[in-house]
């Protein structure tokens, strides 16, 4: 059994918690910026493969209070990191470091991979090795004069799931658009719509989500290749997942006032493999239509910061107030920096806010709820 650590954005470990709690493992702790958990062999695999909205999936290895470099050469060499890296291994280090004592990266760097070479030497009777293997990323993490060593297990970042074929300027990422939807009230066959989709990512995270179409089954991860991992975990765990996708009904709703936007979102959703899920056009928020009744509209608008000028941004906000006063049944979810944005779109404080950070963009996801009939 090991201890897993599943990374996130500030603000999602809630989200991140709950869908490693419905994989059905057991969590540990909850701090800013990470959800650690236990968890075996196959639930590297299933959760590099399931979790929507963490960053990454790195196994903790140690953790120890380091004040010398002594400190920390010592409780890394003291790990058997023979049980998890092969002779041919090829194994890197990175770093960060936050108010200790230990504070010059490349000699933390430096005195970790002495202490993994070291450790290994003694393990497998040799001097030199080839690192023509496996990749194994290891990052020592000073926090407060505490190390924890961990291994990367995911590689690329988990919102990399492999459909972006095409893009446009300032994309929201995967993750945060996944975490978006499940803290909205979107269900399969409930109608959603995004006015403003971009390059499609929210629509097509709904459409992952309402498919039940693993984020993470088109693509690799660094773990694939370890010895620790069988092939047949993996055999077992992908086919598990092509299993559990569904077609469920309704559609889910997508435009744009940029043709280009359309059409980088068509692309990604056939990449994706949701395209009969949704229906994309090109229009003006204003344009948005009363598809049905109690509908849910998910979007992130263009920032000021980013590509909008704020008299634009304003249009939309007028045109999204004036779309939920027509239909009160809806509900809005809207992530933006706008401070004042409660205000220009709904005229009333909002059911429900959250921060979170697009990005470096520090913002808020305002959730407007609609009247039940």
């Amino acid at each position: 059994m090991f201890e897993l650590i599943a990374t996130a954005t500030f603000g999602l470990e809630a989200v991140v918690r709950r869908e490693i709690e419905e994989l059905g493992y057991e969590i540990i702790k909850t701090e800013d910026g990470k959800v650690t958990f236990a968890g075996d062999e196959r639930a590297i695999v299933r959760s590099n493969l399931w979790l929507r909205c963490a960053d990454r999936v790195l196994l903790k290895t140690c953790e120890f209070q380091a004040l010398e470099f002594e400190d920390l050469f010592q409780g890394i060499k003291a790990y058997p990191w023979e049980e998890i890296i092969p002779v041919d291994g090829k194994f890197t280090v990175t770093c960060s470091t936050v108010k200790s004592k230990l504070h010059n990266p490349p000699a933390i760097q430096s005195v970790s991979k002495k202490a993994i070479v070291e450790r290994m030497s003694e393990a497998y009777g040799v001097q030199h090795f080839e690192e023509t293997g496996a990749e194994y990323t290891v990052k020592v993490t000073m926090l407060k004069d505490r190390a924890t060593i961990t291994i990367d297990t995911s590689g690329s970042g988990l919102h990399k799931r492999g459909y972006r074929a095409a893009a446009v300027d300032a994309p929201i990422k995967e993750t945060l658009a996944a975490a978006l939807v499940q803290l909205s009230f979107f269900r399969p066959g409930r109608i959603l719509a995004d006015p403003c989709c971009g390059s499609g990512t929210i629509p097509i995270e709904a459409a992952m989500i309402g498919m039940n179409i693993a984020p993470g089954l088109s693509r690799t991860f660094a773990c694939e290749k370890w010895d620790i991992i069988t092939r047949q975990i993996w055999k077992e765990e992908r086919s598990a997942a092509f299993a559990a996708i569904t077609r469920p009904e309704g559609k889910i709703y997508a435009s744009d006032i940029d043709p280009k936007a359309v059409r980088a979102a068509q692309e990604n959703a056939a990449e994706a493999g949701v395209d009969e899920y949704i229906e994309f056009k090109r229009a003006d928020v204003k344009e948005l239509d009363r598809i049905g009744e109690r509908g849910i509209i998910i979007t992130n608008p263009p920032y000021g910061e980013r590509i909008g000028e704020q008299e634009e941004i304003d249009r939309v906000f007028k045109a999204l107030r004036s779309f939920c006063r027509e239909n009160p049944d809806w509900s809005l979810f809207i992530i933006t920096p706008d401070k004042d944005a409660e205000k220009k779109i709904m005229g009333r404080r909002a059911n429900r806010r959250r921060k979170l950070f697009n990005g470096n963009i520090e913002t808020t996801y305002y959730q407007f709820h609609g009247v039940k009939s």
